[in-house]
């Protein structure tokens, strides 16, 4: 039997509530599943794997010795989410957002939460990502988080829990798409018979959401897709969002700047370029104004965009609010500027630039993991429990030379979902990322992406660690699969 070894064993489980018993919104899919029997499920995989390979659904993995290109491994058995769970979660990362950008906007104007100190100032004019460019400098319609990346988690107990924010250059929405894709081949039955929100809308929302930032008086404004280039690790995604949005996808050269206008070259001459969706970090924007020897950025564009000939998004400077040392605040920030308390609580976070939390974090490596306050993708992380005290010791020493630079929380126990894994299904963590766009409104994809550690007993479920997704299904109103 595919669950026959199935193991329940701590962590919160997403599909069972105990072995064998499926919680409501997953029974259908289980009875499908035993229905269709091991040899069914086994070519409905190899289906999957081929979609992908085909399709060229890619990511990079920069330090794999056996190659960059990697085909994105993809989790044939859905998440679900009931509908009623997944309202809680869109209220929750409303309000995050919405609280995120009020903090980027006083932050870089009037400052009042450092005034009043309800965040201590050093932490934010020491982190790596607060621009002093960008001070006084006025934003199109005061929004600096445009797309957020949110990863959530649940505890033993179920609860969700927010791991981190991601406002400067969220990856994985086009994987999103494609895993829905790739689900409505490989099980056209079984989904056609759900009542599961749609996402495939996500491209056309975030284009009027690049749009309605453009200049004044631009009337059918000129958006386009900025990436780094092929090499980059999230390229695939670039190009794909470039190609479902129907704008041109440019490099830095592709752009110049002239009487502080943004302007695309093109077969038929230069076109005033009025949006732009960057997917380069803040350093390499602009050699003239960030780091000098960046051959990615267009020289002026920091001066069409403090002067409002062209819009950014996001907002330069915005990574502030995604430094992990910031993030223990934001529930305070939610207070401060909405009056309101968390829908979503932060995961307990010790700050190292604190003395008596570094000094907690040095006692307690062997239990806690630490994070650098600016890697993403799994890298510059102490898994304490799991590393050696060699490992242990490196650790100390960084800490102990920069403490700003680490944070530190508890392990949680990341909530697990059935992988095929083989022949059979076997518990894997997971956690989710659901998208959010802020436009003329705030709008969260109905579900996200599910990430799933495939090693056994692991907590890291980046792609660049060797991790993988999951199509995730947020049901309708009174929907059950």
């Amino acid at each position: 039997m595919l669950f026959e070894n199935y193991q329940i064993d701590g962590p919160f489980d997403e599909m069972f509530e105990r072995p064998g018993v499926p919680r409501p919104h997953y029974a259908a899919i289980f009875d499908r599943l035993l229905q269709q029997g091991e040899k069914s499920i086994q070519q409905r995989r190899h289906m999957a794997d081929l979609c992908f390979r085909n399709q060229g659904i890619t990511f990079t993995v920069y330090k794999d010795a056996q190659g960059v290109e990697k085909i994105f491994p993809f989790d044939l058995l859905p998440r679900i989410i009931p509908a009623a769970e997944w309202q809680t979660i869109e209220r929750g990362l409303i309000q995050r957002i919405t609280a995120l950008n009020l903090f980027c906007r006083d932050i870089y104007h009037e400052q009042h939460i450092l005034r009043e100190c309800v965040i201590d100032p050093e932490l934010v004019y020491g982190a790596r990502m607060f621009q002093r460019e960008m001070l006084s400098v006025r934003v199109p319609r005061d929004i600096y988080v445009h797309i957020c990346g949110t990863d959530l988690i649940r505890d033993q107990q179920g609860r969700y829990l927010v791991l981190e924010d991601n406002c400067r250059t969220p990856s994985g929405v086009s994987y999103v798409l494609e895993n829905r894709a790739v689900m409505k081949r490989v099980f056209p039955i079984l989904f056609g018979a759900s009542r599961v929100r749609a996402i495939e809308d996500y491209p056309h929302h975030l284009l009027r959401a690049l749009q309605y930032i453009a200049p004044a008086g631009r009337e059918n404004p000129c958006v386009v897709v900025l990436t780094p280039g092929i090499f980059n690790a999230a390229y695939f995604e670039h190009s794909f969002l470039a190609r479902q949005m129907g704008v041109e996808l440019v490099e830095g050269r592709d752009l110049l700047v002239e009487k502080n206008c943004v302007y695309m070259r093109t077969t038929s001459g230069l076109r005033r370029v009025d949006v732009i969706y960057r997917r380069i970090d803040d350093d390499f924007l602009d050699p003239l104004c960030f780091r000098s020897t960046s051959l990615l950025g267009v020289p002026g564009l920091m001066n069409a965009y403090r002067l409002g000939n062209v819009a950014l998004a996001n907002a330069v400077g915005n990574g502030i609010a995604d430094d992990k040392a910031i993030y223990p605040w934001v529930p305070e920030m939610i207070r401060f500027y909405l009056q309101q308390e968390p829908v979503l609580p932060n995961v307990p976070t010790y700050v190292c630039a604190r003395q008596d939390d570094c000094q907690y974090v040095l006692e307690h490596l062997d239990s806690l993991v630490v994070k650098s306050t600016n890697e993403a993708g799994g890298y510059g992380m102490l898994m304490g429990h799991q590393a050696d005290q060699t490992q242990r010791d490196d650790f100390a020493r960084k800490i102990r030379a920069d403490p700003r630079n680490f944070i530190a929380q508890p392990v949680v126990e990341l909530s697990q979902h059935p992988s095929l894994i083989g022949e059979n299904f076997e518990g894997r963590r997971i956690d989710l990322r659901p998208y959010i766009l802020n436009g003329s409104t705030i709008r969260v994809m109905p579900g996200g992406l599910t990430r799933v550690a495939l090693q056994r007993g692991s907590l890291v479920v980046n792609s660049s660690q060797g991790g993988g997704s999951k199509d995730t299904w947020v049901l309708e109103n009174g929907a059950t699969p």
